[in-house]
């Protein structure tokens, strides 16, 4: 809440952190992708010798894995993390299912900062 010119409280929307939205976005569509390399393509390739879902996925998963790379890098940046806490995020992209993990622990980490950051208050007339 904040207090107008006239003294009444008026509700502030919480602000949305658009950095971590599409880090989230990110994360779990490069995680869906790196499965499907995994579990579906590598299989067809190597056992069915049917390499089309590799040539496809292959690329797109490089493309967006650079992208959550850079969107990780930023995250880093602005929370200041330490290197052992980055480092496992940033592996994310080619250990499957340690994108999900990563998701989530990067999430609680920003949330919990936000939460305990001091909110400005308006100075008094």
């Amino acid at each position: 809440m904040t207090v107008d010119t006239t003294g009444s409280a008026v509700p502030v929307a919480p602000r949305r952190d658009v950095l971590l939205t599409a880090y989230r976005v990110l994360a779990i569509v490069v995680g869906f992708g790196l499965l499907t390399l995994v579990f579906v393509g590598l299989p067809l390739e190597y056992g069915a010798d049917h390499p089309g879902v590799d040539k496809i996925v292959g690329p797109v998963h490089g493309f967006l894995y650079i992208v959550y790379l850079l969107l990780a890098g930023q995250l880093w940046q602005r929370e200041r993390w330490p290197l052992r806490f980055a480092l496992p995020i940033g592996c994310a992209g080619f250990v499957p299912f340690l994108s999900f993990f990563a998701e989530r622990r990067v999430t609680r980490a920003v949330r919990q900062r936000a939460a305990s950051a001091p909110t400005a208050v308006p100075a008094a007339d």
